[in-house]
């Protein structure tokens, strides 16, 4: 789904580098907007609205321990209100003539394939640097993260923008990355986030009685995947061409080839998919494809290791640690084909 490109663990690629004391102001600042959400549920001035959010996501955080066993910690049991419609804005980048992203190394995260900001000025500030040495740059917003338990991460105000369904995904899947992250591979806890929150989610809203909503929630998978499957596709192609050594100038010519028929098989899919515009702008750039491959590359391979398990969490968070416990390239082998089981 859309809510999936924006996600990313901005708050691990904001705990070093240059730019740590921007990070640590805030971090502080989201702590200190942070209220406990039993308090706000006891206000009387509490606006309905947001007073019935807060019920549903308390109600997801309980089963997300209960059901699914994730940590069950203070994280998202406060709510702050940011004032901005995004949490943090992610940098990506991309070589002009490679698809594989520019990465950026921090202390606790490891080296992950974005580099965030709490501000979307400075974001689009550094990406401009970056563009005029010659990278391809994407700038996305991000309505939540993960500071993978070293702070009680509160739900924001970014984060209730969506449907039940949607809330419930971001919920499990920032839970997830608590429950299990690897450091130096983005697709790897990318993909394990992923599989667990699909999985929470349909759990859930069977466990709601909500036959429309979780045929609501399949369709709209389903519509991702296809995009997911295109772009997967035109990286394909995209990395061939880089490879073939051509003079500059019809590597450009040819990359704007591609990136028009990416554009048109996209338009093909039909007017449901207008969320993922953003992908496919009028210009060629690698880096607007990558928030796709960082959350998708490895996500077949664990599905299948998921139904490997016979559908039992406690059995394959087991077997995903032992992936974690892999070489970077063996666990890749193991946890990203496609025809694992």
């Amino acid at each position: 789904m859309l809510l999936r490109l924006l996600l990313a663990l901005a708050a691990t690629s904001l705990l070093g580098g240059c730019y740590v004391l921007e990070a640590a102001r805030g971090q502080l600042d989201l702590n200190a907007r942070r209220v406990p959400i039993a308090r706000l549920l006891a206000a009387a001035d509490t606006p309905p609205a947001l007073r019935a959010q807060l019920a549903l996501a308390t109600r997801l955080r309980d089963y997300a321990s209960r059901e699914l066993a994730l940590p069950d910690n203070d994280s998202y049991r406060g709510y702050a209100d940011l004032q901005r419609p995004f949490v943090v804005w992610n940098v990506f980048a991309a070589p002009e003539f490679a698809v594989e992203p520019r990465t950026w190394c921090f202390p606790v995260a490891g080296c992950v394939a974005y580099r965030g900001y709490f501000s979307e000025r400075r974001a689009r500030d550094y990406a401009l640097g970056l563009e005029a040495r010659g990278y391809d740059v994407a700038v996305t917003g991000v309505p939540a993260y993960s500071t993978l338990g070293h702070f009680s991460d509160p739900l924001l105000n970014t984060m209730l923008r969506w449907d039940e369904a949607a809330l419930a995904a971001l919920l499990f899947h920032e839970l997830a990355h608590q429950a299990l992250y690897v450091k130096d591979d983005t697709p790897f806890n990318e993909a394990f986030a992923t599989v667990v929150e699909r999985e929470g989610v349909r759990r859930w809203l069977d466990a709601e009685n909500r036959p429309e909503a979780l045929a609501a929630y399949r369709a709209r998978e389903a519509r991702y995947r296809e995009v997911a499957a295109l772009v997967a596709a035109g990286r394909a192609r995209l990395q061939a061409l880089y490879r073939r050594g051509l003079p500059v100038a019809q590597l450009r010519a040819a990359k704007a080839e591609e990136f028009a028929r990416l554009r048109a098989e996209y338009a093909g899919l039909g007017g449901a998919e207008r969320d993922y515009e953003w992908l496919f702008e009028a210009w060629p750039n690698n880096a607007r494809l990558l928030p796709v491959a960082t959350y998708d590359d490895c996500v077949p391979g664990l599905e299948q290791a998921l139904a490997a398990a016979g559908g039992n969490l406690m059995q394959f968070y087991e077997a995903a640690r032992a992936l974690a416990r892999l070489t970077p390239a063996a666990r890749r082998a193991a946890a990203c084909r496609a025809d694992r089981g």
